[in-house]
Order: structure tokens, then C-alpha cells, then sequence
């Protein structure tokens, strides 16, 4: 429950939980207290590359795989993967994406047996594989986003501009927002702007004009603010994170060799859900990363002590 709670209110903008040294246990209030590294010691820390580790090479693969046999379905007519990344039919049986669902039936306040049966196939789907991972994993503008931010990053080491932040709490207006319109308009607004839909659908059925505003959000995010669609406006991510807070599958932490030099922090979409892994911010020397985080994996590549690992929580009983 405490996870439950602590998940919910990161999503939502809240900063992480500080922990009281009272509530700290024994065991790691021993290890920081041992835990005495000097400069020459962060010096010879053999930092990873941040590009194509391990899992984000698994993770550009699987989601390059999945649009792609949208695309191979439908130029082929194979039905083997109908429809696009919102609302589609796999071998027949309909999948419908949480947040697009949810914008339909508020939008038409009627829901129909094939929108439940696709809501909860992709509900469990998404609960096995962690909710948010949705975003790292399948969606097709996460990649374009990403490309982006290593030509953002280039340019603010170069100094030629500087990177802009938004509250975090922005986020959840914007979902409240789109809910809100589709509600008392009775159209799904966030549909026809969601660079999702529209990537998915560009390369399924060809490129369209909605390709410009996608332009514009890569050109806003290359030379303003870093992954500003999905750390400030996107309401998918909100969605998939509610999964996720009930999803046994998780990034955990394990403080005990962890030299809290903050490359993890560094590479993290949602860096507030690593903010554990600062010396004296953690509660246990196992816990749980929140289920704000994406699962992409970029901070497993990166850790130079194996401090960060993927479980399945329950399936690591019987390994």
C-alpha cells in the first residue's frame, strides 16, 4: 500500500518521500555510515556509455518490431496486427489503448463490448509488463523523442542553448484537461494532437499534414525543453503509470554497493523516481523504483555497481 501511495503521488507531481532517520533500518544507516568515498574515488569510477546498453538495444528492437508489423499487416493484409497503435486487433482479438478508451467513453459516454474486452486485454497485457512500459517499449514517438534528445543534450553541452523545465504537476492539469474536453465536447481532442496516434498512423498508412505538429514538438523539445511531451503533457503516461503501480514487474534498487554518482539520474526520463539512489534519501537497502518510471532500462546500462535491476516481484521466489 505505502508503494501504492508513494507511486501515485510522484505520477501526479509530488516530490518522492524524504525518509526520517527514524524509519531508516539499522542496515542501511550501517552501510552510508560506512560508505566513505573521496574524490579519487569517484575519479576511477568506470562510468558506462549512456548509448545503446544492453536493454536499450532490446527496447529500440521490440519497439521498431511492434510498429513495424502494424505496417507489414496492413500493406500485406496478413490481419495478423489490424488497426494502429490507439485501437487495433491482434489475430482478431481487439486491443484498445487505456488512455484513448478512456477518451472515447468519456468523449460518447456509451461504451461498447469490443472497447471492454480490448480495454481489459491490454490492461493485463500492460500489468505483466509494467505498466509505463508502454512508453519506453511500444510507443513510436518515445523513439523519435529520443533520437531528439541526444541532439538536445549535444547542443546544451556545446552551450549553444540551455534546457527549460516545467512543474511536474503540469502533467496531471493536462490530463485533467483532456479529460475534461472530451467529457463536455463530445470529441476526443487528445486523439487528433497525440503524436502517438499520429506517428502510428504515418507509417502504417503513409505520412499526413498532423506530421507537422509532431515536427514542431521535436523541434520544441531538440532546442527548448528536454522530452517536454512526455514529461509535461502527456496523459498516456499517467494512465500507464496507474497500471503500473499495481504491476509486479519493477526496477528495484539495492544500495549496498551503489556510489551515488548520479548517472542513472543523468539518463532517466523521469529522474524523481531515482532520487533513491542519492546517499541518505533511500527508506530500505532494497526498494522498489515508483511506477512513474518507464522500465526502459537506460539506468540498468548504467550503472557502474549493478545497483539497479529488473524483477518480477513474486517469480524471484522461485529463481
Amino acid at each position: 500500500m505505502k508503494y501504492f501511495i508513494e507511486s501515485f503521488s510522484q505520477v501526479f507531481g509530488n516530490n518522492p518521500a524524504r525518509p526520517a532517520k527514524d524509519d531508516q533500518s539499522e542496515e542501511l544507516k550501517e552501510i552510508y555510515k560506512n560508505k566513505k568515498l573521496t574524490k579519487e574515488d569517484f575519479e576511477n569510477i568506470d562510468h558506462r556509455s549512456h548509448v545503446l546498453g544492453k536493454w536499450q538495444k532490446r527496447r529500440w528492437i521490440t519497439l521498431i518490431l511492434v510498429n513495424f508489423l502494424f505496417l507489414v499487416s496492413y500493406k500485406f493484409d496478413v490481419q495478423l496486427l489490424e488497426g494502429a497503435m490507439t485501437a487495433s486487433r491482434f489475430v482478431g482479438f481487439h486491443m484498445a489503448d487505456l488512455n484513448s478508451a478512456l477518451q472515447v467513453m468519456l468523449a460518447y459516454k456509451h461504451v461498447v463490448l469490443n472497447l471492454v474486452i480490448g480495454t481489459a486485454t491490454i490492461f493485463i497485457m500492460w500489468l505483466l509488463l509494467g505498466g509505463r512500459a508502454f512508453c519506453s517499449w511500444a510507443c513510436p514517438y518515445h523513439l523519435l523523442s529520443e533520437l531528439a534528445e541526444f541532439l538536445h543534450l549535444w547542443l546544451v553541452k556545446k552551450k549553444i542553448i540551455k534546457n527549460h523545465t516545467f512543474h511536474r504537476k503540469t502533467r496531471s492539469v493536462f490530463y485533467v484537461t483532456f479529460a475534461l474536453l472530451a467529457l463536455l465536447s463530445g470529441y476526443t481532442i487528445f486523439e487528433t494532437i497525440s503524436p502517438t496516434g499520429i506517428v502510428s498512423r504515418a507509417i502504417i498508412y503513409g505520412p499526413g499534414v498532423a506530421l507537422i505538429w509532431v515536427g514542431a514538438l521535436i523541434l520544441f523539445e531538440v532546442f527548448y525543453s528536454r522530452r517536454a511531451w512526455c514529461r509535461y503533457v502527456c496523459p498516456i503516461g499517467v494512465t500507464y503509470a496507474a497500471v503500473g503501480s499495481v504491476s509486479p514487474l519493477r526496477v528495484t534498487y539495492d544500495a549496498t554497493d551503489c556510489h551515488h554518482e548520479g548517472d542513472c539520474r543523468k539518463v532517466c526520463l523521469v529522474p524523481h523516481v531515482l532520487d533513491l539512489t542519492i546517499k541518505g534519501k533511500a527508506h530500505t537497502v532494497e526498494q522498489d523504483i515508483t511506477a512513474d518510471c518507464t522500465r526502459c532500462g537506460m539506468c540498468i546500462d548504467i550503472c557502474p555497481t549493478d545497483s539497479l535491476n529488473f524483477k518480477f516481484k513474486g517469480l524471484d521466489k522461485f529463481l
